[in-house]
């Protein structure tokens, strides 16, 4: 075998690992790309959940505080209750009292 021969198999053998880490290579870039084509495309996704939930979100809120909005003109409190209650308790227990006693003070003018 010459020195050439020798040289020629080298270079080819070279050559061949050459072409073999460029194929190698290529199919890992195109991989790659496909990952990060694929995860571009899951971001995309989560974006768009997220814009869709944050709508929610504000649409729960808006009905929250209008429900808080109407609360108090719907519902009354216990304290509120009782207050009125007594209030209400008391002036019929006057109106009772006037009542209970107008005859007596009737009876009583005309006796005069």
């Amino acid at each position: 075998m010459t020195l050439a021969n020798v040289i020629t198999v080298a270079a080819l053998f070279i050559a061949a690992l050459w072409a073999l880490v460029k194929v190698i290579s290529g199919q890992q870039e195109r991989r790659l790309s496909d990952r990060f084509d694929e995860l571009g495309r899951s971001m995309q996704t989560i974006v768009k959940a997220q814009e869709n939930n944050a709508s929610a979100t504000q649409e729960l809120e808006r009905e929250l505080m209008k429900w808080k909005a109407d609360l108090p003109l719907q519902y009354v409190l216990r304290d509120d209750y009782i207050r009125n209650q007594t209030v209400i308790e008391a002036k019929l227990d006057a109106m009772a009292s006037m009542l209970g006693t107008a005859p007596k003070r009737g009876n009583q003018n005309h006796a005069d």
